[in-house]
């Protein structure tokens, strides 16, 4: 449990922030704040371009104000917010568990929340969610780098997520070398995105809906259109299935194929060769093992050095233990010397 000491609700910029410091017995701090994308601005879903975003401050932050520090981004996944993570991985105590008495390197924590109409944003740009992967890579790390004490470098830059959050992880990763140096993805969904007759007639969820509340399949379906087949002349949901009255729309299907890590890989092998390390890991008991085999094979098949790693559990069975035993230490590794010091 983290015990509420002090709430402090200021202004700055385009983003509040509520600071929550631990309790006695753990060092970190928690910061929630609401970072405006500009990048979200205007999207045809409605959706608020101000989000939230969960901010832990290692041990020494407090204490150590000319020290600078590097930082990882972890996007969510599916359905969830990102407390909900924040939550399941007990970021802050999983984090000063393993910050304290130097047993890791120590480091900013960054989740923001992708959360939408449709439960999700996918992490890709679109007219019709915003601009996630330019949110994500722009927009926020601009203002986490402005706002906090960071070493404000790719070298010092990690991204890593679960499910969605490990496909948005691999999606933004393939595109922005130039603003992460590592990266870890679990459990990615969606690396093969194929829809086939007959099997895409679920009816899109309304955005009328209270809270966006509808069908599941038809929500998931709805969130992978808006992302990767927007249609701004089709309100009100501005997208194209691949499937309309009956027939199936070869051309439509194929921008979900578009979409698909296992597709896109090969445009992007220069942009990964650029990466200091890459890893991945899946369940498996994960339905999504097959699709995450095959990266795996892809990235060696194209020479991209990495790491992949599967283990006994379901998708969301072992998140909490595998951040704290594999990601933290990982971008521990890769991303700083002992001392706040880039490699």
């Amino acid at each position: 449990m983290i015990a509420l000491k002090s709430i402090r609700s200021a202004l700055v910029g385009a983003a509040i922030a509520f600071v929550l410091p631990l309790a006695a017995s753990a060092q970190g701090t928690i910061e929630k704040i609401t970072v405006h994308g500009k990048s979200l601005e205007g999207n045809l879903e409605g959706d608020s371009p101000d989000r939230d975003v969960w901010v832990y401050l290692p041990p020494s932050y407090a204490k150590q104000s000319g020290r600078r520090y590097p930082v990882v981004y972890f996007l969510h996944g599916y359905t969830a917010h990102a407390e909900t993570y924040w939550k399941m991985m007990s970021v802050p105590e999983t984090a000063d568990q393993a910050m304290s008495g130097g047993a890791l390197n120590e480091m900013i924590l960054v989740l923001p929340d992708a959360y939408t109409v449709y439960d999700g944003s996918m992490y890709s740009n679109s007219p019709t969610t915003g601009d996630w992967e330019d949110y994500i890579s722009q927009d926020l790390v601009s203002y986490i780098d402005s706002h906090y004490r960071t070493i404000a470098a790719r070298a010092d830059r990690g991204l890593a997520g679960h499910s969605m959050g490990g496909y948005g992880t691999v999606r933004i990763g393939m595109k922005h070398p130039e603003v992460f140096s590592a990266i870890y993805a679990m459990s990615s969904c969606c690396l093969m995105n194929n829809p086939q007759p007959g099997r895409t007639t679920a009816p899109p969820a309304q955005k009328g809906d209270e809270k966006g509340r509808g069908p599941r399949m038809g929500k998931a379906l709805s969130a992978q259109a808006a992302a990767w087949a927007p249609n701004p002349m089709n309100p009100p949901q501005f997208f194209d299935l691949p499937e309309k009255d009956g027939e199936f729309r070869p051309v439509i299907a194929a921008k979900w194929v578009a979409n698909s890590p296992l597709v896109m890989v090969d445009q992007y092998v220069p942009n990964l060769r650029k990466y200091r390390a890459i890893a991945m890991d899946v369940g498996l008991q994960d339905p999504l093992l097959a699709n995450n085999r095959d990266l795996d094979q892809a990235l060696a098949r194209l020479g991209v050095t990495h790491s992949f790693e599967t283990y006994e559990g379901t998708h969301v069975s072992r998140v909490k233990e595998r951040f704290a035993a594999k990601v933290l230490p990982f971008f521990s590794t890769n991303l700083v010397d002992k001392g706040g010091k880039s490699k």
